[in-house]
């Protein structure tokens, strides 16, 4: 169990010394995982909204493709991506797999249902008829959105956690579409998974604790936003 110790002062001599090759990989991380929850932010949103405030033709049946969406599991994810944007697939005209690019779209595909979700799940929250009045008031529909979404900010900063901790904890998709090409898509996640392949569980052990360091930091930011949030 000596593996264990040294795979953790493994970890903070990386951290400490600055390890040229775990800062890209840590950074490359980041920038998909938040890419990822950005834009998925923006879509989810629109879709709670407009799920969670008309009423349609097969709004249950959607509702029940969402909540099965956030379930999907990522390698089968990584593997429609993967089929898609392969040679002779319906996109490979895009020439993205096996880039950054992918590894954003097959984590978007992920984190979506969860951020959707949870946005119609906060909107159907609150009465048709409360809706009713502020339009009543005056409220142009734009300005009805606005003030739903600010009164729905705290469990919306929950879905983006949720979908955040959705794919910066992911392997599967990221594997597949990405490659893990050292330099180039190699990722905390994949670098873990290669690393234990190969038995070098100290280093496993030391790019693990250096994403629950990075998952932690980055939660610890939103909580902080969103109790500042609620004491608003």
């Amino acid at each position: 169990m000596n593996f264990i110790w040294q795979g953790i002062v493994e970890a903070f001599r990386l951290l400490i010394h600055g390890d040229p090759e775990m800062l890209r990989i840590t950074v490359l991380s980041l920038e998909v995982s938040l890419g990822a929850t950005a834009v998925s932010l923006v879509l989810g949103v629109a879709a709670g909204m407009a799920i969670g405030l008309n009423k349609f033709p097969g709004r249950k049946f959607l509702i029940a493709i969402v909540n099965t969406g956030m379930g999907l599991p990522p390698v089968v994810v990584g593997l429609v991506v993967m089929i898609f944007l392969w040679r002779g697939g319906p996109l490979s005209f895009l020439h993205i797999l096996f880039t950054p690019t992918a590894m954003v779209t097959a984590q978007v595909i992920i984190s979506l249902p969860i951020i959707t979700g949870f946005t119609y799940a906060s909107i159907q929250q609150f009465d048709a008829k409360m809706r009713l009045q502020i339009v009543a008031l005056g409220a142009s529909r734009t300005q009805m959105i606005w003030i739903l979404l600010k009164e729905t900010r705290l469990p919306l900063l929950a879905a983006v956690m949720a979908g955040f901790g959705s794919i910066i904890s992911e392997v599967g998709a990221s594997t597949m579409v990405g490659g893990n090409i050292m330099d180039q898509t190699r990722v905390l996640t994949t670098a873990i998974v290669m690393e234990a392949g190969r038995g070098d569980f100290g280093l496993a052990i030391a790019l693990s604790v250096i994403l629950m360091i990075l998952v932690f930091a980055v939660n610890v930011i939103l909580t902080l936003i969103q109790q500042q949030g609620k004491r608003a």
